[in-house]
């Protein structure tokens, strides 16, 4: 049995030491076919660092480590090249004093790995140096691998001076990409998040963006097949199903992915937690969300245009982008009608999807207790199929919320935040919670599912609405047609912006 290759992210160490790999050297044959400059965001902990090292290992011409794999027998291993390796992913670079301490160790240990002497003392000049440097010296062209090239600036996102100025520093180096076009073989970049051309990459018209490329789809992360085969010997017993609903849905306009730190740490573990989510809180995320009042349960199933799926730059933070790019929504559609490209965007999974919305009723509530005790009184409920509890229970989440928030926003006007905040509760739980379902007649305010029951939720503000029950119009439209067969639940529920609170509650079995 090999050992789960947990964290490793060096090609050769993993071949070595008797780690499982997941064969995808023939994306490295495909990719050096079709041209040599490449761009490819993912969300962290999806192989990124793995993937550079195994191309790093191809070009300079590692044959043995590569016996059984797709790449031994597609490859000129008698032609190897030098590589020039920059990663920032190590640290936090708050400062462009530690951004150019950080390079300059770079660049040192590359030079020092071949034996190169620099002339120049400026970083800019000492990168391009030795491009040009290490072509003269073996003959042969140089490929050009850089990792995590957006952390210094992703680093200081909340500091939007800072920010703009490491921009400015690392568009210094990265210029050199395109000047040293005569010397370099073969260019890969990857990141977390799409940065525009313009703001890092200019000039550099070649750079081939694979982030939305059905064919590389892939090209980090496990299909399910690839689960299915490369790890057989840990599944026995092992509800496939399940680990699917939990940790799978990623999706890049091809095949759906797992994320390799969770499904590994699962296989390692055989217990179903946030193991991805755990290891970076989205503060910065939930801050924006929480200061630019988001309605969240709009979030589930967004609409969006080329312009949220595609670059964004350090002046144009949106909520959005920052969702799809960090990997906190995933691709589940595309519709094209003349120019106009539109995606369905949505949690890729249950893990993502609970996770997030309990951090944001963390941020909003506040009393982690108050939090926990009403999350454990809503999951008596569903399961005890209490639905008279649930006004005092859908009470309890708005007395939780200081009422310093109210001072500071205005959301609380409208019927959005009162269903944002309710389903952000079932969300966190985990359950089959679906805002705006589509029915014939209209949308539904929030419909749960749970043991086989439905329940149609709707919502109404009554300063706004005026006269009115709101269970009435979920019979006056219809909403229950959809379930015909099931058995029903309609709940209607009243809030009030001057209470903020809940002022009128209502449930009756559908027939």
């Amino acid at each position: 049995m090999k050992k789960l290759p947990i964290g490793i992210q060096t090609f050769e160490k993993l071949i070595t030491s008797n780690y499982y790999y997941v064969d995808k050297t023939s994306f490295i044959k495909q990719l050096t076919q079709e041209g040599e400059y490449y761009f490819l965001s993912r969300p962290r902990r999806f192989g990124k660092s793995l993937f550079l090292s195994t191309i790093k290992a191809a070009f300079q011409g590692k044959k043995d480590l590569f016996q059984g794999l797709y790449l031994e027998n597609y490859w000129e291993w008698d032609q190897a090249n030098p590589v020039v390796h920059v990663s920032f992913g190590s640290g936090v670079m708050r400062s462009i004093e530690e951004l150019r301490d950080s390079f300059n160790y770079i660049l040192d240990f590359n030079a020092r790995e071949y034996g190169f002497s620099y002339s120049y003392d400026d970083l800019k000049n000492r990168f391009a140096e030795l491009i040009a440097g290490l072509h003269e010296k073996t003959g042969r062209k140089v490929v050009v691998l850089v990792d995590e090239y957006d952390k210094p600036i992703l680093d200081n996102i909340e500091n939007k001076d800072m920010a703009v100025a490491i921009r400015e520093e690392l568009k210094n180096y990265y210029s050199v990409i395109k000047d040293a076009d005569p010397y370099i073989k073969f260019v890969f970049i990857t990141g977390v998040s799409k940065f525009s051309k313009v703001s890092l990459f200019s000039g550099l018209n070649n750079l081939k963006d694979i982030t939305v490329d059905r064919r590389f789809s892939s090209l980090c992360g496990y299909t399910q097949k690839e689960l299915e085969s490369v790890f057989a010997g840990h599944l026995d017993g092992v509800n496939l199903e399940e680990v699917k609903k939990w940790y799978n849905g990623y999706n890049w306009m091809g095949e759906e992915v797992y994320n390799p730190f969770d499904i590994l740490l699962f296989l390692s573990t055989r217990e179903f937690s946030n193991y991805w989510f755990e290891t970076g809180t989205p503060s910065f995320l939930i801050k924006m969300l929480y200061n630019g009042q988001y309605n969240i349960s709009g979030i589930d199933n967004l609409k969006a245009g080329e312009e949220i799926v595609g670059s964004f730059d350090v002046e144009n933070v949106t909520a959005e982008t920052l969702l799809f790019q960090a990997g906190y929504l995933t691709i589940a559609g595309l519709e094209q009608v003349g120019s106009f490209r539109r995606y369905t965007l949505t949690y890729p999974n249950m893990e993502v999807k609970a996770s997030l919305n309990n951090s944001i009723l963390s941020t909003l509530a506040k009393d982690s207790l108050a939090k926990t005790r009403n999350q454990s009184n809503l999951i008596d409920a569903l399961l005890a199929n209490d639905l008279d509890s649930l006004k005092d229970i859908f009470h309890a989440f708005f007395a939780s919320i200081p009422h310093d928030w109210y001072r500071k926003n205005q959301l609380s006007r409208y019927e959005g935040y009162y269903a944002s905040v309710v389903y952000c509760y079932f969300a966190a739980l985990g359950l089959d919670v679906h805002p705006e379902e589509p029915t014939s007649k209209g949308r539904l305010d929030l419909v749960i599912r749970f043991q086989g029951r439905v329940y149609i939720l709707e919502f109404k503000v009554v300063e706004l609405a005026g006269e009115g029950r709101p269970i009435e119009q979920i019979k006056a439209r219809g909403y229950a047609d959809k379930y015909a067969g099931q058995e029903v639940y309609l709940v209607g529920v009243e809030f009030s912006s001057q209470e903020r609170n809940v002022v009128g509650f209502e449930w009756e079995v559908s027939v």
